[in-house]
């Protein structure tokens, strides 16, 4: 059912490839996103069906993005067209970035805080319920971002110490942990049947 998907995954930095392999694992098309005409091609079409924007540093990210009127294409982009950020590729996506602030692409109606558990030694491994079926998740958290406010539009699909880790609007997608670095693929799933969807 998924062989017909092109998933983008944003290759500036981060744990892209991970992401590539969970696709791949479930049927989808993996293509790594470095350059503008990666993802928009000659005729002005997406070459994708959704891009996934990966962890890493999100102030590295926006240098590259800067580059190539990049920024502001991935800006249009990410309105219309299925998108997952996780940890740094969620901050991308916020309206809102605190501690300290940073441009992003304000296409998610969240607050995210920076840095918000502490430095890489406090990163950790959790297992938690969610509104997903199939029981407890494990969540990988790397220097994980704070989701400390969300929108009436925004759906709340599992929790961290009462702050949302993994949401949900509309065709966007974003996660505060990892799932590219777990074997448990129900959130890559996910995000495909959100492309799904989206293109029905």
């Amino acid at each position: 059912m998924t062989t017909s998907l092109t998933i983008g995954v944003l290759a500036l930095q981060g744990a892209y490839e991970a992401h590539a392999q969970s696709l791949r694992l479930l049927g989808a098309t993996p293509k790594l996103i470095r350059t503008p005409e990666d993802l928009i091609g000659p005729d002005g079409k997406s070459t994708v069906d959704g891009l996934i924007m990966p962890g890493g540093e999100s102030t590295t990210m926006l240098k590259f993005l800067e580059r190539n009127n990049f920024f502001e294409i991935l800006k249009s982009f990410v309105t219309k067209t299925p998108t997952f950020g996780t940890c740094a590729g969620a901050i991308l996506l916020a309206n809102e970035v605190e501690h300290p602030a940073q441009k992003s692409l304000a296409a998610l109606d969240i607050t995210v805080e920076r840095n918000a558990y502490g430095r890489q030694i406090d990163s950790t491994i959790l297992k938690s319920e969610t509104t997903l079926p199939g029981g407890p998740l494990e969540m990988v958290f790397i220097r994980a971002p704070r989701i400390t406010r969300t929108g009436p539009k925004v759906e709340t699909l599992a929790t961290r110490d009462g702050f949302p880790v993994l949401i949900r609007s509309g065709h966007l997608l974003a996660a505060t942990f990892h799932p590219e670095l777990s074997d448990d693929t129900r959130i890559h799933k996910l995000f495909l049947d959100l492309v799904r969807e989206s293109k029905s």
